[in-house]
């Protein structure tokens, strides 16, 4: 079988983890990593062995990484010709600037959520709508928050419709080790609608949206409440008989000991996660309720790794790898080993 070839740039907080989540995929060849200076992330790859190849996207900065020891197998360009398709997991507005690169050698990619839209063909989503990625050379991944809230509308909406969402997202400051946002001990808002409700009227224009975003000082996790409308009247048993089928929805309770976000990072580190990651958003059983025909629910976002399996999904849409959503985000899901807790 020949291996679709991946790249990634930017080896941060999502670089590393998509760059660990394609080594993962059978149907899929790591190329390298690019970064731009010796930062605790490539330190900590070198220290781990180098376990990818390691290309400078800032020639002018040769001399520190190798002052560290870093080995450099190229620059940011040398790696884009070796590719068929290129993560691109840099920060906001560098994405734009390597599309560039990408487009010289006629290669694929994809960026994350930062970027603006206009940078790729489709904005794009695994489960919401994966086929609208076949082929296409340039796609654009959802924040982490709209990520995994597309995965719970998206869960119901295939089941019996949904006419509209209400959201409020109670979003972590920063992200673990990022001193940049400051010490806080303070709450707050941003205007409505947040960039969320609007994004998934983007990826689902048949959703009415809405929303509101409240920045608190914690690190692991968002926590978004729903208030949901389906267009069939469904009770509470029936919607989270739907929610437990989703291989990317962990369903949990209080009553197991999952109070919150902390709770959600400690069990992943407890099963032996690298960096306590857990793929799945959690929806909490004891939190779905009615108010007429609305649900409400809430939901835990682990921000560092749930966008990494649509990630990988986007690879293999734009790759053609698999022409469906089913097949396609099975083949992510069995590499990285998502839903064979429910088994």
């Amino acid at each position: 079988m020949n291996k679709i070839k991946v790249g990634v740039a930017g080896y941060g907080v999502i670089g590393q983890r998509l760059a660990d989540g394609v080594a993962l995929q059978g149907d899929m060849e790591l190329i390298g990593v690019a970064d731009v200076a010796p930062t605790l992330s490539v330190r900590a790859l070198k220290e781990k062995g180098m376990p990818y190849k390691f290309f400078t996207a800032a020639p002018d900065n040769t001399a520190a990484l190798e002052a560290v020891g870093i080995p450099i197998s190229g620059t940011l360009e040398d790696l884009v010709k070796q590719v068929d398709i290129m993560l691109d997991a840099t920060s906001a507005g560098v994405g734009l600037k390597n599309k560039e690169i990408y487009k010289k050698y006629g290669k694929k990619a994809v960026f994350q959520g930062g970027e603006k839209n206009a940078i790729a063909d489709v904005f794009f989503h695994g489960y919401a709508n994966y086929e609208k990625g076949l082929g296409v050379d340039y796609l654009k991944l959802t924040s982490c928050n709209t990520t995994g809230l597309i995965r719970a509308v998206d869960c119901i909406d295939r089941e019996v419709g949904v006419e509209k969402v209400a959201i409020t997202i109670i979003r972590r400051v920063a992200d673990p080790g990022d001193y940049h946002r400051g010490l806080t001990n303070a709450l707050q808002i941003d205007k409505a609608p947040s960039h969320q409700a609007v994004d998934l009227m983007t990826i689902m224009p048949h959703v009415e949206a809405t929303g509101i975003l409240v920045h608190t000082p914690v690190t692991h996790g968002h926590i978004i409440t729903v208030v949901m409308t389906p267009k069939k009247d469904i009770s509470v048993e029936e919607a989270i008989a739907m929610f437990e089928k989703h291989p990317r929805i962990r369903m949990v309770s209080i009553d197991e000991g999952f109070l919150g976000n902390a709770s959600l990072f400690r069990y992943a580190r407890d099963l032996g996660n690298p960096r306590g990651d857990m793929y799945e958003i959690a929806l909490w059983r004891d939190s779905v309720v009615k108010s007429g025909k609305d649900l409400m629910f809430a939901i835990n976002i682990p921000q560092e790794s749930v966008v990494i399996p649509e990630n990988i999904d986007a690879v293999r849409a734009s790759m053609k790898m698999q022409l469906d959503r089913k097949s396609g985000t099975e083949a992510t899901n069995t590499y990285l080993g998502i839903g064979t807790w429910k088994k």
